[in-house]
């Protein structure tokens, strides 16, 4: 009985059953898909919206306000699709702004403002549009639409945002290029709810808060607070933290730059983006060419060259002759 009992224990229970799911007909359907999606750089869900265009529209195409940002330059295009790529209107690059008066700090929301001004004033000047759309003269950080002037002429050229994949939160630096490029002249669709300052539950604007973002602000309180030290909103102090201002600031120390200076910094490139906003034109380098090796022989010096050796060997061979 005790035997009964452990052998029946220890009996294998019954298989269950399990489909095979990724069998031959899943693999003979399987569709790999965009190279872009597989390496996770476009979403095509988006562009596919942002792309398509109506066909009573006759092969007008549907521009977009590219906005792509990394660790240390901001790029912002106005591009157009066709079925063999991409067309790029006008350009502009975080890096462009050195040109224009700003010696640090090309990715911040201040730059990024800039870089999409820089754009729009590009693009209008390149289309012959630059007179009739001049954009908002005075930047206070108010809701802005060229839409909404009396123009004679043509239409405002309209874009509308591309912003990839980066995450579309309140205060993002896609949405600076964008205001940017808005005040600038161009039209494009949105609302203010992405901006910096504002308020979820009251649903308004602080036009103050967008202002000191634009001007750059934020980085001068910043620099203040490690270089100086503060107050925060209690009276408690805040002790100063020079050597994180030194690793944090080390560019706007190299270029002589204060907390005082950024606005006027910022105010003077968007002064000087209105006045001439084309790339300037990159000096001429003179570069004298080097030759380490032989320089190649013409025809006649080939076969001189060959006479001369056999001359020098048939000499040598006589010289051994008369020493025999």
């Amino acid at each position: 009985f005790f035997f009964f009992f452990f052998a029946s224990f220890h009996l294998p229970t019954a298989m269950s059953f399990k489909k095979v799911v990724k069998n031959k007909a899943y693999f003979k359907r399987f569709q790999v898909k965009y190279r872009r999606r597989r390496e996770g750089k476009t979403d095509y869900y988006a562009r596919r919206r942002l792309i398509f265009q109506e066909k009573k529209k006759y092969n007008t195409p549907k521009y977009r306000l590219v906005v792509r940002r990394t660790n240390r330059d901001v790029i912002a295009q106005v591009v157009y699709s066709r079925m063999n790529g991409d067309y790029v209107m006008a350009s502009a690059y975080g890096h462009d702004l050195k040109d224009f008066g700003v010696k640090a700090g090309f990715t911040n929301y201040a730059s990024c403002y800039c870089t999409g001004l820089l754009l729009a004033r590009r693009l209008l000047t390149s289309l012959n549009l630059a007179d009739q759309y001049k954009g908002k003269a005075e930047i206070d950080g108010k809701d802005y639409t060229v839409d909404d002037e009396d123009v004679e002429g043509p239409q405002p050229f309209r874009c509308f945002l591309d912003v990839g994949l980066a995450p579309t939160t309140t205060g993002s630096r896609v949405f600076a290029v964008m205001k940017g490029a808005v005040d600038g002249g161009l039209s494009v669709p949105h609302n203010n709810k992405r901006f910096p300052g504002y308020d979820k539950e009251s649903k308004k604007l602080d036009i103050d808060t967008h202002r000191k973002y634009i001007f750059g602000q934020h980085v001068a309180d910043y620099m203040h607070e490690l270089a100086d030290g503060t107050e925060d909103s209690e009276g408690e102090k805040i002790e100063a933290q020079p050597e994180k201002y030194q690793a944090h600031f080390s560019q706007y120390i190299k270029a002589g730059l204060t907390h005082e200076d950024v606005e006027d910094m910022y105010t003077k490139a968007h002064a000087a983006i209105r006045a001439n906003p084309q790339r300037k034109a990159k000096e001429a380098k003179t570069v004298e060419s080097k030759r380490y090796g032989r320089k190649p022989m013409s025809l006649q010096q080939r076969k001189d060259r060959v006479r001369q050796k056999k001359e020098a060997f048939l000499r040598q061979m006589e010289a051994a002759e008369a020493e025999e």
